[in-house]
């Protein structure tokens, strides 16, 4: 007794296209350390999946199906970039924007703590963000800089914010001159904020995106080296996690076209085995992929059965 199967070869794996980023997502079951993962797309696609957008949200969510765990996507936690928010870069002799003097054992570069203050000492330390201090703001013209203290109590932001519209922007201190200029403003014993502050979490391929789609209480800065999942069984939304954990992964490269192929596989005297059983049909198909595979086949290589217009997969050759 002979039976005919017909096998569809798709060749880019599990993948699916934004037309947005005119990107192409992969969908990687292995389970590997971010950095193994980062490794693995930067040698077969481009990178790890960079979300810029809520139809990239949607669209992983999509490829994803029934799984239901979480996989690496690019965002890591890099704790040692500070800025200032003062950004432009002809206002700064060269060395100048790293001039940092830190009170001993500062920055504690905490997760919580990415913004700086300035003490009256003329030391400076990193603090949470959300606590309200006086501030020192600046105003520039040409290469000078004249500081200005306020009087208000403000978050950060909120001091950055005020800063910009009455002044030009939060303080930059550039140098020990000007260090010594802000230290004797100070009218007694304080702590004000300046100007730098500390952005970390960044994209493996280096883009910039201001999309955030953390998960309730998340992040929540407990693991020591913090990079990024997309937890699948919570729409996607993202989790921190220690990057040496092992998970799938999601990789993104540039739009390839599918190509698709129809094999004919012929398969003699079955004897007794239900051709119609899944658990034969999926033991096939994983025989069938180890062998292409040995044959040189593109890892990602994906198998489907193609059933006939009666739902068969197979019919008896007459």
């Amino acid at each position: 007794m002979e039976k005919v199967l017909l096998i569809i070869i798709a060749l880019s794996g599990l993948s699916a296209v934004s037309s947005h980023a005119e990107r192409q997502y992969h969908f990687v079951y292995e389970a590997k350390t971010m950095s193994e993962a980062q490794r693995y797309c930067r040698e077969k696609h481009t990178d790890l999946a960079t979300v810029d957008s809520m139809e990239v949200v949607e669209l992983l969510n999509n490829m994803a199906g029934q799984y239901n765990q979480s996989a690496w996507i690019g965002l890591h936690d890099d704790r040692d970039i500070w800025r200032w928010s003062m950004s432009d870069p002809s206002f700064y002799e060269p060395g100048e924007t790293e001039f940092r003097p830190w009170r001993d054992n500062q920055p504690h570069n905490r997760h919580e703590e990415q913004c700086t203050y300035f003490r009256s000492s003329g030391k400076w330390g990193d603090y949470d963000c959300n606590t309200r201090l006086r501030s020192v703001c600046f105003d520039v013209k040409g290469p000078n800089a004249t500081f200005v203290l306020t009087d208000s109590y403000m978050t950060w932001t909120e001091a950055q914010s005020y800063c910009r519209e009455h002044h030009t922007d939060l303080a930059s201190v550039r140098n020990p001159a000007e260090n010594q200029q802000i230290a004797e403003l100070f009218p007694g014993v304080g702590w004000f904020w300046i100007g730098l502050y500390r952005d970390s979490w960044k994209w493996s391929d280096g883009s910039i995106s201001s999309i955030k789609y953390w998960a309730e209480n998340k992040p929540n800065y407990r693991a020591s080296k913090v990079c990024v999942a997309a937890a699948f069984d919570n729409s996607g939304k993202w989790e921190d996690l220690d990057c040496g954990v092992k998970k799938p992964f999601i990789c993104y490269g540039p739009v390839v076209p599918v190509s698709m192929k129809v094999i004919k596989v012929r398969v003699e005297n079955p004897n007794g085995v239900d051709l119609k059983s899944k658990d034969f049909l999926d033991a096939m198909l994983v025989e069938l992929k180890n062998n292409l595979k040995a044959q040189g086949l593109d890892d990602n290589v994906q198998l489907a059965w193609r059933k006939q217009p009666d739902g068969e997969v197979f019919h008896e050759e007459l």
